[in-house]
């Protein structure tokens, strides 16, 4: 299942010609055009998702092990030490392509910064409040 409308999906499906790091039968791995550090990829899924939360489970399921396979590649044979996985859900969230893709981005000693966030104090009030309301819904 495809959207004939989705670049990710012709791309994942050979559609639209792309240099390949890994393929199966769920999975095309390509290199990142706009790469945060040198090596980043996507991990597409060939049948079209907009998000994780639309993810078939079995789907789900294979993502974070791959990223790991392709991570161990990346410090192995890029000299990569460390790397980042990274999943946007929504515009507010930094999608900009609405097929679930995972990003796999080698970080190096004295590379470009990591992505990043000012951690702040939150009041207990606010963490038990958070933690009640998700605990209900799920």
């Amino acid at each position: 299942m495809s959207n004939n409308d989705c670049i990710f999906c012709k791309i994942a499906n050979g559609v639209i010609p792309s240099e390949t790091v890994y393929e199966d039968d769920d999975f095309r791995v390509i290199p990142d055009m706009r790469p945060a550090s040198r090596g980043h990829v996507l991990i597409l899924p060939k049948v079209h998702f907009t998000d994780i939360c639309e993810a078939e489970a079995g789907v789900a399921a294979k993502l974070f092990p791959l990223a790991a396979r392709i991570g161990k590649a990346m410090k192995k044979g890029l000299g990569a030490s460390g790397f980042n996985v990274v999943q946007n859900n929504g515009a507010s969230a930094g999608q900009t392509v609405f097929h679930l893709h995972v990003h796999v981005i080698p970080r190096y000693d004295n590379g470009p910064s990591m992505i990043a966030w000012t951690p702040e104090e939150a009041k207990q009030e606010e963490l038990a409040l958070a933690a009640k309301t998700l605990k209900d819904i799920l």
